[in-house]
C-alpha cells in the first residue's frame, strides 16, 4: 500500500518550513481507495513569493484547520503505508519536523518518484515534475498545488509501476540498505557507489554540470553521505540541485585542504560561503607594563604594533600561547590565558615561578620570554613538506620559497628527490593566498617532523 503526497510551505526553509496545504492519496498499486486534502493555517506570514508561485495566500488559509487539528488523519491514512512523493525527502522531512514540533513521531518508508523515473525511464533532460509530465503526456492541472501535483505524481507513480523492470528496482529501492531514499533525487546511485573511502576534495554539481560545492574529506564516501543526512535549509538545497559528484584524490588532509581552497577560488561555487569571506588574521606580540614586566598578548592585526606570530582565529593564539606558556614556564596572568587581579590561577598551567606573586624577579622572568619569542619568530623560508601520496608507491610535497607557498605535487617514490630542480619538474604552481597561509602555518606549528629544510636537506 502507498500513500501519494504532495504539499505546498511557506518556503521558509526545512526547519522554518510551515505547510499551507497537503494532499494524500492512498494507493493500493491499482487504484487510489482514499484521499486526504486540505488546507492548512501555518500560523505565520506567506511570502509574496510562496503565493506568486501557488496562489495561496493569507485570505486563502484563514480559517483553515491547523496542523495538530488534521495530524491525527495524516497519521491514519499514512499509516502502514508507503510514503511516496517526487522529490520525497522535501515533503517527508517537513512533514516529519512539522509533526515534531506538536509532539509526534513520524516514521515510514519512502519511495522517490524522481529517481525511480531516472531508474526506469532514463534519457529525460529534466526530471522535474511538470517536464517529465509534459513530455510522458500526463495530465497536470492546478500545477503548484498539492491536490494537482499528488494526483500527477499517482499518474506518474502508476505507470513507473508497470514499467519493464519494475519490480526488482521497487525491491532495491525499499532495501534498507540501499540508501536511495537518502541519495538526492537527480543523483545517480552509480555515481555515489563510486566515490572512495580516502582524501580528497569532492565536487557537487548540478544538472547543468556546473559545480555548486567544494568539500574536503578524509574519507571523500563519508562526508559525501553526511550532506545527505544533514536536515540544515542549505544542505537540502544543496543536495536538490546536485546531480552528479566528482572527486580528486590527494592522499592526505594537508592536501585536501590546500585542493579546496584553489578549487572555491577557481570555481566560486554558490553553496561555498567560508571561504568567500575576508580572512581575519590576529598577532601575538609583546608588551611591558609599568612595573617592568614583559606581558605576552594578542589582537587583531591592525592593532598589533609588531607581531612575533600570526594566526587565523583567536582560539588559534590562545592555543599556541597556552603552549608557550608550559613550555617556557611562563605566567598564565602575564600571557593573558586569565584575566583577574592577584596571583595567577590556571586551570593547567600550573610551572608558574611566582612573577605574579612577587616569588620570581622580574629580570629572571623577562629573559624566559625573551626565549620564548625567539622560538616564536623561526621562519620557515625554504622548506619542503613531505606527505602521504595517492597510492602506496607515491609521496606528496608542498614547496614554500621565501616564505611563499609555492604549490604542491605528487612524485613516485622510486623517482626520489635529489634536488631542488627535481622538485620543480612535479610542481603544481598554485597562489599564496591567506587561507593557504593559515592552512600551511597551523600545520607547520604541529607537525614539525615533516618539514625538510630545502639548503640543509634537498641539496644533499
Amino acid at each position: 500500500m502507498y500513500t501519494i503526497v504532495d504539499i505546498e510551505t511557506t518556503g521558509n526553509g526545512i526547519k522554518g518550513n510551515r505547510i499551507t496545504e497537503i494532499s494524500i492519496f492512498k494507493y493500493d498499486g491499482h487504484a487510489v481507495v482514499d484521499e486526504f486534502t486540505s488546507l492548512v493555517d501555518p500560523e505565520c506570514e506567506i511570502p509574496y513569493f510562496i503565493t506568486g508561485l501557488t496562489g495561496i495566500d493569507n485570505e486563502t488559509v484563514r480559517g483553515a484547520p491547523k496542523l495538530e487539528e488534521i495530524a491525527t488523519r495524516i497519521l491514519e491514512i499514512t499509516e502502514g503505508t508507503i510514503f511516496v512523493a517526487h522529490s520525497v525527502n522535501f515533503d517527508y522531512n517537513v512533514i516529519k519536523n512539522e509533526l515534531k514540533g506538536i509532539g509526534i513521531d513520524f516514521v515510514r518508508k519512502k519511495l522517490c518518484t524522481v529517481r525511480l523515473s531516472r531508474k526506469l525511464i532514463p534519457g529525460y533532460r529534466s526530471y522535474s515534475l511538470g517536464k517529465l509530465c509534459s513530455a510522458l503526456d500526463i495530465p497536470l492541472e492546478n500545477r503548484h498545488r498539492a491536490r494537482g501535483d499528488a494526483h500527477a505524481t499517482v499518474l506518474l507513480f502508476e505507470k513507473l509501476l508497470r514499467s519493464e523492470g519494475a519490480e526488482p528496482v521497487f525491491k532495491s529501492f525499499l532495501n534498507a540498505r540501499s540508501q536511495e531514499a537518502t541519495l538526492p533525487p537527480e543523483l545517480p546511485r552509480e555515481t555515489f557507489q563510486r566515490l572512495p573511502p580516502k582524501p580528497g576534495i569532492y565536487y557537487f554539481k548540478n544538472r547543468e554540470g556546473s559545480i555548486i560545492y567544494v568539500g574536503k574529506a578524509i574519507n571523500i564516501k563519508k562526508r559525501v553521505l553526511g550532506h545527505f543526512y544533514d536536515k540544515s535549509t542549505k544542505e537540502v538545497r544543496l543536495c536538490r540541485e546536485t546531480a552528479d559528484i566528482d572527486f580528486e584524490l590527494s592522499g592526505s588532509e594537508l592536501l585536501a585542504l590546500l585542493m579546496e581552497s584553489a578549487a572555491i577560488k577557481r570555481h566560486f561555487p554558490i553553496y561555498n560561503r567560508a571561504q568567500k569571506r575576508t580572512v581575519q588574521q590576529y598577532g601575538i606580540f609583546a608588551y611591558e607594563d609599568r612595573k617592568g614586566v614583559v606581558h605576552l598578548a594578542y589582537n587583531k592585526i591592525k592593532m598589533v604594533p609588531r607581531a612575533v606570530a600570526i594566526f587565523y582565529s583567536p582560539t588559534a593564539c590562545r592555543s599556541y600561547l597556552q603552549e608557550i606558556c608550559e613550555t617556557f614556564g611562563l605566567c598564565p596572568k602575564f600571557c593573558h590565558l586569565q584575566e583577574r587581579n592577584g596571583g595567577c590561577s590556571h586551570y593547567s598551567i600550573t610551572n608558574c615561578k611566582g612573577v605574579c606573586r612577587g616569588k620570581e624577579p622580574i629580570a629572571i622572568y623577562n629573559e624566559r620570554v625573551k626565549v620564548a619569542m625567539e622560538s616564536m619568530e623561526v621562519k620557515y623560508e625554504d622548506v619542503c613538506i613531505k606527505e602521504k601520496g595517492r597510492t602506496l608507491s607515491e609521496d606528496a610535497f608542498i614547496l614554500i620559497k621565501n616564505g611563499v607557498y609555492r604549490g604542491y605535487g605528487f612524485i613516485e617514490k622510486i623517482a626520489g628527490i635529489r634536488s631542488e630542480a627535481d622538485m620543480e619538474a612535479y610542481l603544481q604552481p598554485q597562489k599564496n593566498t591567506l587561507e593557504t597561509q593559515s592552512i600551511i602555518q597551523s600545520y607547520l606549528n604541529k607537525n614539525k617532523g615533516n618539514i625538510s629544510i630545502l639548503v640543509e636537506k634537498v641539496a644533499q
